[in-house]
């Protein structure tokens, strides 16, 4: 696949949306951030394989066009599912001053999760597993995405959640971008590959 097509990614997998536009939000600074040595550009379909397949990289987009007229970085890799990992949003956000998202889905144990914050506050986070039907974690209000995916306006003792990847995808393409649209799209420039120690 040529290195200026971008690839979509998204199943089994977890990333991270970076609110660039109206801030110098960039790559090597997401990078940075999360506490990863650079180590520079690789071709899409490389880039996206490596997050994919080791434990210990993450790739990291340009600033990419997408909801609500911004512009956003996408960071992806199974880095961020890692037990031992640890990202925090909310302080995220705080650091590079901006909105910050997270999303997880991986079909086999039906984990699904999204959180949002901006500028180190924590406006919505939502977890569940679907082998145990369990709600993980609650905060905030679903707004009209996450009622479409069918969550309810209010969490209670009754109430029966029932959520899948496609859900996932639709919260994401809601509030940032829905990285499995990506696919076979032109690519701005090349990922950005960081590597845990």
């Amino acid at each position: 696949m040529d290195k200026d097509v971008m690839v979509g990614f998204g199943g089994k997998q977890a990333w991270l949306a970076v609110r660039a536009d109206g801030s110098d939000v960039d790559p090597e600074r997401v990078i940075t951030a999360l506490g990863l040595r650079d180590l520079g550009t690789v071709p899409w379909r490389d880039g996206i394989d490596l997050a994919h397949l080791t434990d210990d990289r993450l790739a990291v987009t340009p600033p990419l066009p997408g909801a609500r007229d911004h512009l956003w970085v996408l960071a992806t890799g199974r880095w961020l599912l890692r037990p031992g990992t640890s990202v925090d949003v909310t302080e995220l956000s705080g650091v590079l001053g901006t909105e910050v998202q997270f999303f997880a889905t991986h079909r086999v144990t039906e984990l699904h999760r999204w959180t949002r914050a901006a500028s180190g506050e924590l406006i919505r986070a939502f977890g569940y597993v679907g082998q145990t039907g369990e709600v993980t974690s609650w905060h905030g209000d679903p707004d009209p995405a996450e009622r479409d995916a069918g969550l309810p306006g209010v969490l209670d003792e009754e109430t029966t959640v029932l959520v899948g990847e496609k859900d996932v995808l639709a919260v994401a393409n809601s509030w940032s971008i829905d990285p499995t649209t990506l696919t076979g799209r032109p690519a701005p420039g090349p990922l950005r590959l960081g590597a845990a120690d």
